[in-house]
Order: structure tokens, then C-alpha cells, then sequence
């Protein structure tokens, strides 16, 4: 057991690094900006803003808060962050609705990362979004999503969902998640 001194391993989630030109940080300086914060063992994931790190206990809502104000007096960016712990990230893996149905592509699925739970009314006009033939399902928050023509072409964006649920929001790709899971170690 962890004493509550003991650093943590997290998984940090940064909307829009290195994407289409905008936002873009070295991976390096963030793994240096990460290690002047304090964290440790801080290692990235492809170019695009996915980070392992370990931090002292704290909340992922609390770390998320401190890398976005890093990110934005450090870069002059101002990104979402979204932190995960591997147990999180392994609970996301473990319910995806998509696994159990025939015929689905994994290529195709994506996990949308929500900054905290929607209200009820937001939800339910949601609901009411016709994205045929993507498919989405929401639990908590997190939301899956299958993109049978691909992520570029749907109406599932984060910017569609940011909208319709006043939520803060980045989504990665099946493999990322899966990756990003394996890399955290747990």
C-alpha cells in the first residue's frame, strides 16, 4: 500500500497539442515544464499531447488544474487537460459497449474524455443527436463513440459535444487508450 507521501502514476490527456499546426509545444519542453512542477518518470505519447506521469496523491480534477495553468503562464496556451489514473483508464476499457457487439471495427472507436458529468437536460438533447451511422453511448464522463467512415468525417466532434453539454472535452482513439493504459504500468 502507498503511503499518501508516495508519488502516483497518472495519465494526463491535453486537447489540441500539436494538432493542425495550433498549440504546438516540443514534447520535450513539456516533459521538462512537467518535471519543474514536481512530477516524476514524466514520459509522452506520440506528439499530440498524451502524458505518463507520477505526482504526489492528489485528485485528477487538482493535477488537471495545475497543468492547465502551467500550460497556459509556461506556453501561453489555454488547453483542456484531463487526467485519468491507470484505474480509470482500465474501468473505460473494460465497459466499452462497442467490444460486444458483432461486426465492430476497433480501428473505429474512440473515447471522448468529458472535463466532469453532464447535467441531465444536457444529456438528454444528447440524446436526441441524429449522427448516423457514427454511434455513441454515454456513461459518466466518458463517452464512446464508433466512427465507421473515421473520426474526420463525423459530426461527433469535441466540439459538437462541448456545445450541446457545456462540458470541456478531448477524445483519443481506441489504440491510444489501450496504449496509454499499457504504458501507465498498472
Amino acid at each position: 500500500m502507498q503511503k499518501s507521501t508516495d508519488k502516483m502514476t497518472y495519465v494526463g490527456l491535453l486537447r489540441g497539442i500539436n494538432v493542425a499546426g495550433h498549440g504546438t509545444v516540443k514534447m520535450e519542453e513539456l516533459r521538462k515544464a512537467c518535471l519543474g512542477m514536481g512530477f516524476d518518470e514524466v514520459r509522452t505519447y506520440l506528439q499530440s499531447g498524451n502524458m505518463i506521469f507520477k505526482a504526489p496523491a492528489d485528485t485528477p480534477a487538482q493535477l488537471s488544474d495545475k497543468i492547465k495553468e502551467m500550460l497556459l503562464r509556461k506556453f501561453r496556451l489555454a488547453v483542456t487537460v484531463i487526467v485519468k489514473t491507470p484505474e480509470e483508464l482500465l474501468h473505460i476499457i473494460e465497459r466499452n459497449p462497442f467490444l460486444k457487439q458483432r461486426g465492430i471495427d476497433a480501428s473505429k472507436l474512440h473515447v471522448t474524455f468529458l472535463a466532469r458529468v453532464p447535467e441531465d437536460a444536457a444529456l438528454k438533447s444528447l440524446q436526441r443527436l441524429s449522427a448516423a451511422p457514427d454511434q455513441f453511448r454515454c456513461s459518466g464522463k466518458d463517452i464512446y463513440l464508433y466512427c465507421p467512415d473515421g473520426y474526420g468525417r463525423s459530426k461527433l466532434s469535441n466540439n459538437a459535444f462541448e456545445k450541446l453539454l457545456a462540458v470541456s472535452a478531448t477524445t483519443r482513439n481506441w489504440n491510444t487508450v489501450t496504449k496509454l493504459h499499457e504504458l501507465s504500468g498498472v
